[in-house]
């Protein structure tokens, strides 16, 4: 039985929304260890257990897949500053879902009534953007051409997998920024590195080219809106762990 200040498996299964094969997946993952364990073999969460489950669900929401959470939640020891990162990303969500859903409702509402469509009342909230005129001004016909037949190449599936790798990499180096971590640490050179093989699949990445494309994450939101969307200023942050990783590793 529950002691005070403590739930059950199946409780905090009801309250999360989720299941106990999922909890107990966790788990055995190592993200989410029970408080307790009773002698019938019943498990049950106390406080500290539910923030911590608070926090893999928001990851979960933000699109992280298990191995990134085990990564996040082993690299943060003040719980109240995870949150808070983690209450900025919401809102900043709840804005941009809040643009898509009144942008649906204009093109709703005029069509109904017959009226013109303006594409950038359609487009607010989605990102859409491609970028082959500045790819191929900044890097060469070639470069677009051949991250274009690359990315063709890929079945829907891995296609997810790749875009999910970008999604985990942004988001850690947002909370690693958000954590006061060095650029130059050992946590954010590693995440540095993992941006520079997620690239090398698609593009030859010399150290011009990378450091380049650091630079534009800052100075165009195109680029570095993707990474700021989960924290003010993660792009300045990236940018300076990519040239430090450039400076360490690659060359022209």
């Amino acid at each position: 039985m529950p002691v005070p200040g403590e739930w059950s498996i199946q409780d905090i299964a009801r309250l999360a929304g989720t299941t106990s094969r999922t909890l107990r997946h966790y788990g055995d993952k190592g993200l989410l260890e029970p408080s307790r364990i009773g002698r019938n073999g019943y498990r049950f969460y106390d406080q500290a257990a539910l923030v911590r489950l608070q926090r893999i669900l928001l990851l979960r929401e933000l699109g992280l897949g298990l191995p990134a959470i085990a990564e996040v939640l082993g690299g943060q020891r003040d719980g109240d500053a995870a949150l808070r990162v983690h209450l900025e990303w919401l809102e900043r969500e709840q804005d941009r879902i809040g643009r898509q859903i009144a942008s649906v409702r204009t093109t709703l509402h005029k069509r109904e009534g017959g009226e013109q469509l303006m594409a950038e009342e359609m487009f607010d909230g989605f990102d859409h953007t491609r970028y082959e005129q500045e790819v191929t001004e900044r890097w060469g016909r070639e470069a677009y051409a051949k991250g274009d037949r690359w990315w063709r190449s890929l079945s829907d599936a891995e296609k997810k997998a790749v875009q999910q790798e970008q999604i985990d990499i942004a988001t850690e180096f947002a909370l690693a920024g958000q954590a006061g971590e060095p650029h130059d640490g050992e946590h954010a050179q590693a995440l540095t590195r993992r941006l520079h093989d997620w690239l090398a699949r698609s593009s030859t990445v010399t150290k011009g080219y990378f450091v380049g494309l650091g630079e534009l994450y800052v100075a165009d939101p195109r680029y570095g809106g993707n990474f700021d969307q989960h924290a003010q200023g993660t792009s300045e942050f990236i940018r300076d762990a990519m040239k430090v990783y450039a400076e360490r590793h690659l060359s022209d």
